[in-house]
């Protein structure tokens, strides 16, 4: 399995864990096994392969950390939709999000701009485009304002 479709499942995840309220131990024990994997590729193609072990240490990790990271990730995504509560933004979109924001943070083996490149192109596929701007808006924003502008030399 590659490291985007182990990303769109670490998505699904997130936004069922936002969703629903399951805490992210149960979410993970309960989903991620070969046989809930056999019974959601019934429906979705994009698991009709069960993650290797590099994968599943990704998707556990990106879940576990998004939830310990909540409200860190929570009040960026607030800071950065200027002029939007969380709440009015679209669930998916907020997953999206929170997965992004979480690899800028906290996976440092993941380029900003592929982390933010692969959101987009998840994106894509699950909202429309003026909410795939946003997201592209709110995570470009994030990422210049924590970049340190080069210091004029001379």
């Amino acid at each position: 399995m590659n490291r985007t479709t182990a990303r769109e499942i670490a998505m699904h995840l997130v936004f069922e864990m936002t969703f629903a309220g399951a805490p992210a131990g149960e979410l993970l024990g309960r989903e991620l096994d070969r046989e809930s994997f056999a019974l959601r590729a019934e429906t979705e193609p994009l698991y009709g392969e069960f993650p290797d072990n590099g994968s599943l240490e990704y998707i556990t990790r990106v879940v576990t950390g998004v939830e310990e990271h909540g409200a860190e990730l929570e009040e960026a995504i607030s800071r950065y939709a200027r002029g939007w509560r969380l709440k009015r933004i679209d669930r998916v979109a907020a997953a999206i999000l929170r997965v992004c924001l979480y690899e800028i943070l906290y996976l440092p083996d993941v380029p900003d701009s592929a982390a933010i490149n692969e959101a987009v192109e998840i994106a894509k596929g699950y909202v429309d485009d003026d909410v795939v701007k946003f997201i592209n808006g709110i995570l470009g924003s994030f990422v210049r304002d924590r970049t340190p502008a080069p210091e004029d030399e001379g």
